[in-house]
């Protein structure tokens, strides 16, 4: 420890504060006591464990210490005055306050003064920024707690708990990430953030915030600082294969756990963030790694080594040290360790545990002892150590008690004079120290401790808290405190009542305290029976009031003041294991649903009461009756413990025994409409007990529209004779009043033991869901009847089938009664009526509404329905006839008419007037409507049984079929087709009239069958005429099983004789487009397919010829496939073709035999049975299918895109077998005839269809393309540029068509009128079988090529003859012959593209008579040029090919041969061609000759940047200093000495005369360059200079005009990038240093060196090109580092077309060049690229090799931008993509690269903002301007310029001073050509506020653009915005 401070109180700034408030506090204690005396026991929970009063050494000197106590003493001694009886306690607290002051000590060094305490951290002194050692005690979901040394509690927020989870945000999935990496137990090192005061009520308690982030407590060590054997911590930041990366905290260098020294398996499992402990293992200083071990035993024991000038910042607490015994304090040890620092062990952390009076003797000094750092405190430089055993060993000590446990016969250890007792508790396993403070040891006051307390007595002691890090618990004696029932929160119950003060009332309730200390809560719902709308009124803070409590959760204690919970004597419902059924409790509602009420009890137990036990009236909502937050007394009903459910009733006593005998579930009774409701009737039963019951809407009819006009008509008072209870709901009753209910009554179930499977019971619809529909019986039994269960029809929608309250008959198909489930079908089929239960329920309804709406009508006439009996004859008059029939009206019965039908009218033409007798069929009683007939055959069937007639208008009575019985079959016609029901006569009982249903239960919202007048049916007699069905005779419909009820013995014999081959006479009873349905026999169905009419000849609609009803005689052929829709085994399967139909015994032979005997290329026919979007689906036969592709269905482009209207169900096609598939009996045809194979057969060649894309399948469809073929075809994709179409010729086959096939003749876009999905006519050219590749298959879309491949061409057709013939073959070509061709890529020469074979060369020279400046903009990509061919050479395949016209060719040979026409001394005048760095190349003028100036001829002056001072293009004037006409070259001199004055003149005016056509030129530095003084004179000069010398004026505008071409197309040797820095350059020019350009010009100098060098091989190659290897080998080994020597070698090679020769020649000179020679070895890389790309196989692969080989030998970057440049050329889009996006990850930081994404993308037409946003976050920042103003130049080039002015833009808000900016963007502006636009941009840049040479330069380049665009007044206009700036720069100076 350092020197002590100064002992002055003044240099201490805490002492002072902690005098004074030592004075306060002994007040503020001291009135407290005297207030409430000592009746109140403070409950110290374990947060509030108190600090041991331990003293402590003051940090004042003895004297001042003794000043201090006069002080105290002297207050004291005026205290006593007037409280003579608290004297003595007040001296206590002023020895127990007087060791409290200075607690942490800053000085006691080894010499010097020892102090008397022990470093001691206390709420008081403990600061920010203090190291903490601490055990967690808590973890919650956002913090966690942790124990502190002297029983302190701090809290770590979830983002200080680590550096990772800060910085990361790392969390589990459950959000749980603090549980997840620590524990409670944990031992952590922790620093102080800071220490808060707390907001709540207790003022004097403090909160300390806590951080573990490792970076605050490392702070200060370095990676040097780190040495082996040093115990860090750190977080797990990832985990990898072998091991785990550690974090400590710093970027600047990394740990790693390696697996094999991880821990155990029996330890947990790493995960990321956890935070560990390891001992330095090893350190890779190179890597900056430190390798860490985190065995618990080699940590544990690892001791903190003494290293030399360590600081305190770096001891962190947890970290073991050797330390020696300095001397005993009054309360612990004085130690010393890592020889400067000295630290104190507090009497609770020595060695032992129970420390006696004489520990001291244990300890003597420089005894050597091993401890760790409990706390650093750096502002005092106080340490506190700890001896405990188990922190030693890194362990938190375990504890045996818990808080509140009593403990009898525990030991008195040690007494400590004035401060407490230290106990040994008798715990288990092993005793408990615990502390007990003086004044906690009595109610009383103890005056002397060691007078009422010996060594070794045995007390009483209740443990009142735990310090986790100490290990020691913390008790109390008072007698009080064993009295109370509440001590902690572990000893509150639920349902208990105390007594509590309230302290605080808040928005959310009111906190209260309990006696004993601990805090509750009282919820705002909870603070009274009722609302309170302002609860600070009801509650008064230091009110007692009565509480019950509800729950204790967490420490989390909640109480309820509602006074019926309150004073309740009822048990209490805490658990649910105490509901037992009929407990009888109070709860209180929660809240409510329709279906009931939820009720919470106690210890958040919760129950439900159901609707029914709510004891609610009928049709009355429960939110009427309760209320949430209302207490209910409840009865217990049932309970489930396990499933955590109670079952309760607010009906507290059962109902009485009548009650329950009449309201049993199934009984019938009686009841009277008491009133109505929207939704329901409500009744009561007719009985001695007054009983309620309620019918809902659905069940008062099983007819759904029956129901709604029952309740229409419904009246209160309505007695129903007979309702079915269907289940009990409290007091009331569930009705039903449905007639199939009431009927089946008996057999409907109520529970499981009812139930048998197979069995059919009626039920209701109770509810239905999306996977099936819920049947309920009586009471709560409910069924289940699956989706697939529930109609016979899997594709209805079941709440299209069904609806809520149906009547339904169910099938039990399954009973669980394990699981208490019913499995039901309600199947039709499975379920259909037996009876007429359901009309016979309807008629009866429908007489009972009737009734109804008699009773409230005024019609008198009530007995008229006995006139119209069913089926006797009644005499009426037609009253009006219409064109649905007549209408009879009745004498006797006014209100009452009559209706016949057209169909019943039987041939009568009666008029209006005329008397009829007719037949009654019908009767509505309700619309008092009857039908009648006037068919012969039912009036003359009743004439026959009826007496003689006395009047015609008496009633006549038929006598009763006394044939007619119960479930007989009868034969029956139909008369009348209702909704509901069908009139049925009976021809065979003397024309009977009967009723019979259409629907039935389960079908009555299906689809039902269609009936007409007249039309037979099977029925049987289910209810003869009586009372019960209305009079009426009552039939059922056998339409669900037709052959069921009326089998016979006859029958079924006839039905065995039918076998396949059986000739049947068959009726037909539906037409369909693919088939015709029959019937024959009784009960037997057939069909016919379309195959099965005619033989072999094709019929366009074979079933014109038939008509529904015919008889027609087939033949049986077999019976349908079980998978049809049918899906039924009685279907027969017919014919009638005339060859099945003529002999039998033939027939079955064929039948028998399945055949499918087809072969590839036969002709079939089939009738389309399906089109979709692609495929027609045919029928062939009755098992062989066939499907026709789109595109094989046709090659003419207009029936192709009308495929589906050409098609249509049923139609007929002939087309050819193209592929067969035996497996499926699958056929695919084609619409043309297939060609022979080369053999001339075609053979059965069979090819899987379901795996098209197989190469079996490709090669075998292939096999029928021939060269010629005409296909139709779809284009799938147009490539970009010349790649010309992809076209779809089949499911997966796919053609290509060449740029140069896409048109008959050469037009200039043969793109146009071509897109995507556009049909085409094509034919095949070549097709291309690779043994194992994909099939290429080359198409035309050339008109005139149809039919020329089919014939052979007699001779060679001359290209002048046809001028749109493509050259197939490269023998064809001949020089001077005249071609077409598209222009497919121009860099270094421009390649045409004369056929889809042959592609020609253009030398740049050749392109056209004149100077081309940019050969890519005057010759695009697609371009159509004419041309000659001037060289052809076959074996190499080179075309070489001149635009030039003959004339300038001719010019050009005649100069070349007239060289002898120049001499030596002649002036010539000439443009530049071309500038290179050792000089011009000038085109002489009037000639076609072009002669060199070299560098050192061009200036008197030396020249530093000869492309700076001349562009090609420029008119210069030389001298002819040598011609050689041996070799043809001329040699030229420019200096001023070779000129006279006059042609100097001369020229110069001639250059004045050009540079007004062209006056864009490259910059000049030199000439914009101005001194910066004078600047503001320099602009002046430079505006009125352009008058008096307009050649000068104009050189130095066009100097400070920035060019507009910028030329990215080879990025690699592009100078576009620097175009920022040489205008920044340009502008800045005065202020760049003469170093600069030195550095400048030496680089130039090299790089023209190097110019020169390959421009004399160049030369030397031209003077004698070597012809042969040894002249190349000459060559190379004068030259061997000259890549252009090896590549022409390599070129010379390929000539040959000796591949392997050109492939040793490159490596060769990979191996020779010199390693030093870079750029060298680079160009042979990129030659050995191309000579892979153009004869590598495969290709891909073999570039790939030799890229990898070039990256370990030469610039990585320079590699894949020349293997990108290589895509790039070849139009390898794809691959260059893939390349690119490679690039722009690994070389994310180059501007370059990403300059050629960009640039790759907006080629390709694509949006570039995501690359360019990419390209932002990878690049460093000093490239970002670099980067935008390219991409810029680019967007404006080649993209879209608006995004380029954006561009620009942003970059000038941000720069608005770069002129360099300005300069760029303005050019790219020009370039555009918006004059205005432009214009207003200039008045932007000289609007700025810049320097003045930068000024000078913008007005320069606006003078000049008006120059060019403007005319005499923009220009003075120029002018005079100069002057202006230039004069208020004069007057602002």
């Amino acid at each position: 420890m350092a020197a002590r401070p100064n002992k002055s109180p003044k240099k201490n700034s805490r002492d002072g504060p902690k005098h004074q408030s030592f004075k306060k506090t002994s007040k503020i204690k001291h009135e407290s006591k005297e207030a409430n005396g000592r009746k109140v026991l403070p409950v110290v929970m374990e947060d509030d464990a108190p600090d041991f009063p331990r003293g402590g050494k003051s940090a004042l000197s003895r004297q001042e210490e003794d000043e201090v106590r006069a002080e105290v003493d002297a207050e004291f001694e005026a205290e006593e005055r007037e409280l003579k009886k608290m004297r003595k306690m007040k001296q206590k607290k002023s020895y127990a306050m007087e060791e409290d002051l200075g607690s942490l000590f800053g000085g006691g060094g080894i010499t010097g003064k020892l102090p008397r305490f022990v470093n001691k951290i206390t709420l008081k002194n403990v600061s920010p920024g203090m190291k903490l050692w601490g055990v967690i005690c808590e973890v919650n979901q956002k913090d966690l707690v942790v124990t502190l040394p002297g029983g302190l509690r701090g809290l770590v927020r979830a983002n200080e708990a680590s550096d990772i989870f800060s910085e990361n945000e790392v969390k589990d999935a459950d959000g749980n990430y603090l549980s997840s990496i620590f524990c409670i137990g944990q031992l952590v090192s922790c620093i102080v953030l800071q220490v808060n005061d707390d907001k709540m009520e207790d003022k004097g308690k403090k909160k300390i915030w806590l951080s573990l982030r490792l970076s605050l407590l490392h702070k200060g060590l370095t990676f040097d600082a780190v040495q082996e054997g040093m115990i860090l911590s750190a977080y797990v930041k990832s985990i990898e294969d072998h091991g785990c990366i550690l974090h400590f905290g710093f970027a600047s260098f990394s740990g790693f756990l390696p697996i094999k020294t991880q821990t155990d398996s029996s330890e947990a499992k790493m995960i990321t963030g956890q935070l560990l402990q390891g001992v330095v293992r090893s350190i890779d200083k190179a890597r900056r790694v430190v390798y860490l071990s985190s065995d618990p035993d080699i940590v544990s024991k690892s001791v903190t080594k003494d290293l030399k000038g360590i600081s305190i910042d770096l001891l962190v607490p947890g970290m073991m040290v050797n330390a020696r015994v300095e001397s005993t304090l009054e309360n612990g040890i004085m130690l010393s360790f890592l020889t400067y620092f000295t630290g104190t062990v507090d009497i609770f952390h020595i060695q032992t545990s129970f420390p006696a009076t004489n520990w001291r003797e244990n300890y003597s000094r420089n005894k050597k002892v091993n401890a760790r750092i409990l706390f650093i405190d750096p502002s005092t430089r106080a340490v506190g150590l700890t001896m405990n055993p188990h922190l030693v060993y890194n362990k938190a000590p375990p504890f045996h008690v818990k808080i509140g446990d009593i403990y009898d016969g525990s030991r008195v250890v040690r007494v400590d004079k004035g401060l407490g007792l230290l106990l040994e508790v008798p715990s288990t396993p092993v005793p408990t120290p615990a502390y007990v403070s003086i004044f906690d040891v009595a109610d009383e006051e103890v005056q002397k401790l060691e007078k009422k307390f010996k060594e070794g007595n045995h007390v009483r002691v209740r443990i009142l808290g735990l310090r986790h890090l100490e290990g020691i618990a913390v008790g109390v004696l008072k007698a009080s405190a064993f009295e109370g029932s509440v001590f902690t929160h572990s000893d509150v119950k639920p349902g208990m009542v105390v007594k509590a003060k309230v302290i605080a009332v808040e928005s959310f309730g009111a906190i209260v305290l309990l006696s004993s200390g601990v805090k509750a809560l009282c919820p705002l719902p909870h603070m009274s029976e009722f609302d309170i709308a302002k609860p600070r009124k009801k509650f008064k803070i230091g009110a007692e009031l009565v509480f019950r409590v509800l729950g204790c959760k967490s420490k989390r204690i909640t109480v309820t003041h509602k006074k019926t919970l309150v004073k309740s004597k009822l048990g209490i419902l805490s658990s649910y294991a105490d509901a037992t059924n009929g407990l009888v409790t109070h709860g209180w509602i929660t809240k409510i649903e329709k279906h009931g009420c939820f009720v919470r009890f106690y210890n958040g137990v919760q129950g439900f009461a159901s609707r029914n036990e709510l004891g609610l009236e009928p049709g009355c909502d429960a939110s009427s009756m309760y209320h949430v937050g209302q207490v209910v007394k409840c009865r217990v009903v049932s309970a489930i413990p396990a499933s955590r459910r109670i079952n309760l009733s607010f009906i507290l006593s059962p109902m009485r025994a009548a009650v329950d005998d009449i309201a049993k579930v199934g009984n019938l009774v009686s009841c009277i409409v008491e009133r109505l409701t929207p939704q329901a009737v409500i009744v009561y039963v007719k009985a001695k007990v007054y009983l309620k019951g309620s019918i809902s809407m659905e069940h008062l009819a099983d007819h759904q529209g029956h129901a709604a006009l029952m309740k229409s008509n419904l009246k209160r008072g309505y007695e129903f004779d007979q309702l079915l209870v269907l289940d009990v709901d409290g007091n009331s009753l569930i009705l039903s009043a449905k007639y199939s209910l009431i009927n089946s009554a008996k057999q409907i179930p109520l529970d499981l033991a009812e139930i048998h499977p197979n069995s059919v019971v009626h039920g209701y619809v109770c509810n239905l869901i999306e996977t099936g529909c819920f049947v309920r019986f009586l009471g709560r039994l409910t069924g289940f009847s699956p989706k697939n269960k529930a109609t016979d029809s899997e594709r209805v929608n079941l709440s299209e089938a069904f609806y809520i309250g149906q009547s339904v008959r169910s099938k039990i198909v399954n009973v669980n009664n394990e699981m208490g489930r019913i499995t039901l079908s309600l199947k039709q089929s499975s379920c259909y009526s037996t009876d007429a239960s359901l009309i016979q329920g309807y008629f009866l309804l429908e007489e009972k509404i009737a009734r109804l709406q008699m009773s409230e009508s005024v019609v008198t006439d009530t007995n008229w329905v006995e006139s119209f009996k069913t089926g006797s004859i009644v005499e009426g008059e037609i009253h009006q006839s219409n064109d649905f029939g007549v209408v009879l009206s009745f004498k006797e019965h006014n209100d009452v008419f009559g209706f016949i039908s057209h169909y019943h009218l039987g041939g009568t033409t009666a008029g209006i007037g005329s008397v009829v007798r007719a037949v009654v069929l019908d009767i509505s009683v309700a619309e008092r409507l009857v039908d009648f007939s006037l068919k012969p055959e039912l009036v003359h069937s009743i004439k026959e049984d009826i007496s003689n007639c006395r009047t015609p208008k008496k009633k006549r009575k038929r006598e009763s079929s006394m044939d007619l019985e119960v479930h007989q079959t009868v034969k029956a016609t139909v008369e009348i087709v209702k909704e509901n029901y069908l009139v049925l006569s009976l021809p065979e009982h003397n024309n009977t009239i009967g009723y019979a249903s259409i629907t039935d239960y389960n079908t009555q919202k299906l689809p039902q069958k269609h009936f007409v007048n007249g039309q037979s049916v099977l029925a049987t007699i289910e209810a003869l005429p009586s009372p019960l069905t209305t009079g009426r005779l009552l039939l059922l419909l056998n339409s669900h099983s037709e052959v069921a009820g009326v089998s016979s013995s006859k029958r079924a014999k006839k039905r065995s004789s039918y076998n396949v081959g059986s000739l049947v006479e068959a009726e037909i009873t539906d037409i369909k487009p693919l088939e015709l349905s029959l019937k024959f026999g009784i009960g037997f169905r057939g069909r016919v397919h379309i195959t099965e009419v005619n033989d072999d000849k094709i019929v366009e609609d074979p079933f014109s010829k038939f008509k529904i009803g015919q008889l027609l005689t087939a033949r049986i052929v077999g019976m349908a496939n079980k998978s049809e829709k049918t899906k039924k085994t009685n279907w027969w399967e017919l014919s009638v073709r005339p060859t099945m139909l003529s002999g039998a015994g033939d027939v079955e032979g064929g039948i028998a035999k399945d055949s499918f005997d087809f072969s590839t290329g036969q002709c079939v026919t089939g009738y389309v049975v399906k089109v979709d979007r692609e495929w027609v689906w045919l029928a062939v036969s009755r098992h062989v299918k066939a499907r026709l592709f789109l595109l094989d269905s046709s090659s003419e482009p207009n029936e192709l895109q009308e495929f589906q209207n050409r098609f249509h169900v049923g139609k007929a096609f002939t087309g050819y077998i193209f592929s067969i598939n035996k497996e499926k009996k699958l056929l695919r045809l084609v619409s043309r005839p297939l060609c022979v194979v080369s053999n001339g057969e075609l053979g059965n060649e069979t090819v899987n269809m379901d795996d098209p894309g197989s190469t079996n399948s490709n090669q075998g469809i292939t096999t029928h393309l021939h060269k010629g073929d005409i296909l139709g075809g779809r284009i799938i994709k147009i490539f970009p540029g010349v790649g010309g179409l992809l076209v779809q010729i089949g499911p997966h086959l796919y053609g290509k068509v060449h740029f140069t096939e896409l048109a008959d003749k050469w037009v200039p876009n043969p793109l146009l009128g071509y897109h995507e999905g556009k049909f085409v006519k094509c034919v095949v050219l070549e097709v291309g079988n690779a043994v194992n590749g994909p099939v290429h298959v080359d198409l035309s879309l050339r008109t005139c090529l149809e039919g020329i491949h089919s014939q052979k061409s007699v001779g060679q057709v001359d290209d002048v003859d046809l001028p749109n013939k493509r050259v197939e073959n490269i023998e064809d070509l001949h020089p001077n012959m005249i071609v077409k061709g598209y222009v497919k890529n121009v860099s270094k020469g421009c390649f045409i593209m004369l056929s889809r074979k042959i592609d020609a060369k253009i030398l740049l020279s050749n392109l056209s008579d004149g100077f081309i400046e940019n050969p890519e903009k005057e010759f695009p990509i697609g371009k159509l040029v004419n041309g000659k061919v001037l060289s052809v050479e076959p074996l190499s395949k080179r075309v070489e090919v001149t635009l030039k016209s003959a004339t300038s060719r001719g010019e050009s040979k005649s100069g070349l041969v007239d060289l002898s026409s120049l001499h030596v001394g002649d002036v010539i005048s000439g443009k530049i061609k071309r500038v290179e760095t050792y000089g011009l190349f000038i085109i002489i003028d009037h000639t076609n000759m072009v002669g060199l100036c070299h560098l050192s001829e061009l200036s008197d002056d030396h020249i530093d940047n000869i492309e700076s001072k001349y562009r090609a293009g420029d008119r210069v004037v030389a001298k002819v200093l040598k011609v050689d006409e041996e070799r043809h070259r001329i040699s030229l001199g420019m200096k001023s000495l070779y000129i006279s004055d006059d042609t100097s003149s001369h020229v110069l005016s001639d250059q004045n005369n050009f540079e007004v056509v062209d006056g864009n030129g490259t910059s000049d530095d030199s000439q914009i360059s101005m001194p910066e003084e004078n600047s503001l004179h320099g602009i002046q000069d430079a505006v009125f200079e352009t008058e008096e010398c307009p050649i000068l004026a104009q050189a130095e505008s066009r100097a400070s005009i920035m060019p507009l071409e910028v030329a990215l197309d080879d990025m690699e040797n592009s100078d576009s990038e620097n175009i920022i820095s040489r205008t920044q350059e340009h502008v800045n020019k005065a202020d760049t240093p003469a170093e600069k350009n030195e550095r400048r010009a030496k680089r130039k100098a090299k790089e023209e060196r190097e110019k020169e060098i390959m421009a004399a091989e160049a030369r030397l190659l031209a003077k004698d090109k070597p012809s042969t290897a040894d002249e190349f080998e000459k060559l190379v080994r004068s030259s061997p580092n000259s890549s252009f020597v090896w590549i022409k070698y390599m070129d010379f090679a390929l000539s040959l077309s000796d591949v392997e020769k050109a492939r040793s020649i490159a490596e060769r000179a990979l191996r020779t060049i010199n390693i030093r020679e870079e750029a060298e070895k680079l160009n042979i890389w990129v030659a050995y690229f191309n000579i892979e790309n153009e004869y590598g196989n495969p290709r891909q692969e073999a570039v790939m090799k030799v890229f990898q080989r070039a990256l370990q030998y030469s610039d990585p970057k320079k590699v894949h931008l020349a293997l990108l440049g290589l895509y790039e050329r070849t139009e390898q889009h794809n691959l260059a993509d893939e390349l690119l996006e490679k690039m722009v990850r690994k070389y994310k930081h180059a501007c370059k690269v990403w300059l050629r994404q960009v640039q790759s993308l907006l080629k390709q037409g694509k949006d570039v903002q995501t690359t360019v946003n990419r390209a932002l976050l990878s690049l460093p920042r000093n490239k970002h301007i670099k980067f935008i103003s390219q991409t810029g130049i680019l967007e404006f080039k080649s993209g879209v310029p608006d995004r380029g002015r954006s561009m620009f833009e942003g970059m000038l808000r941000e720069y608005p001073k770069r002129t360099d900016l300005w300069s760029i963007y303005l050019d790219q502006e020009i370039r555009l050509g918006d004059v205005e636009f432009i214009r207003a941009l200039f008045e932007r840049a000289t609007s700025l506020s810049l320097p003045p040479k930068k000024m000078k330069f913008l007005f320069k380049k606006y003078l000049e653009f008006e120059k060019s665009h403007g005319d005499e007044e923009r220009v003075e206009y120029v002018k005079r915005k100069a002057m202006e700036y230039v004069e208020s720069s004069l007057t602002g100076s």
